[in-house]
């Protein structure tokens, strides 16, 4: 233990990337809301204390934590898609890309939006990733040349396709990344196709049959 604690005096900088990658292990196999402070410090093979003096609050731990994962596993450029004239394409091409993410990323996704409501500093911590699929789903609804009225369902619907629990329910079916993309753009067009008939249907003067 004093050969352990003069190391750790010696060297804070590899103590605090052992704290955080502890943090991040029991994140991934606990979740956030079942990993204690002595579990990580046990992890880390650090003492509680330890712990406490490179992250003093919970929020501190929680941010290093996401820094540290997401510059490992970075979220899908949009610039991918951006340039992509054909919405379906451009939704093929952007699911594609977000189902990948979310498979290598599935286990810790599954945990800290599982825990999420149960750990608020969490839910402050993952407000960027919940404002990345804002911004995602409004852009990829625009361009479907649907008319106003059936924008907010088409918004809605490209709404559901990029969250993390639709890919998780195709992935529980045997559907691989590529085929949960392919998939769901084809949803999405279908929809788009009943809308844009509907609204062209009811816009057309109806007959009487009293008429020659």
């Amino acid at each position: 233990m004093t050969k352990q604690l003069n190391r750790t005096r010696k060297d804070p900088t590899q103590t605090r990337q052992r704290i955080v990658d502890a943090t991040v292990a029991l994140h991934e196999e606990l979740g956030p809301a079942a990993t204690t402070i002595s579990a990580i410090a046990g992890r880390a093979e650090v003492q509680r204390l330890t712990v406490y003096r490179h992250f003093p609050d919970e929020r501190a731990l929680l941010g290093a934590c996401s820094s540290d994962w997401n510059a490992q596993h970075p979220l899908p450029d949009p610039a991918v898609w951006a340039g992509l004239e054909d919405p379906s394409e451009r939704l093929r091409v952007a699911l594609t890309a977000l189902y990948g993410y979310y498979r290598d990323g599935e286990r810790m996704l599954t945990s800290v939006l599982r825990d999420e409501g149960e750990v608020p500093a969490l839910a402050e911590v993952m407000e960027p990733f919940h404002a990345y699929l804002r911004e995602l789903a409004g852009s990829l609804a625009t361009g479907w040349g649907v008319r106003v009225e059936a924008q907010r369902v088409i918004r809605a619907v490209v709404g559901h396709t990029v969250q993390f629990e639709t890919y998780r329910s195709l992935a529980r079916q045997d559907l691989t990344a590529q085929e949960a993309a392919d998939l769901m753009m084809e949803f999405v067009s279908a929809v788009v196709g009943r809308r844009g008939r509907g609204s062209a249907s009811r816009s057309k003067p109806k007959t009487s049959a009293h008429q020659p």
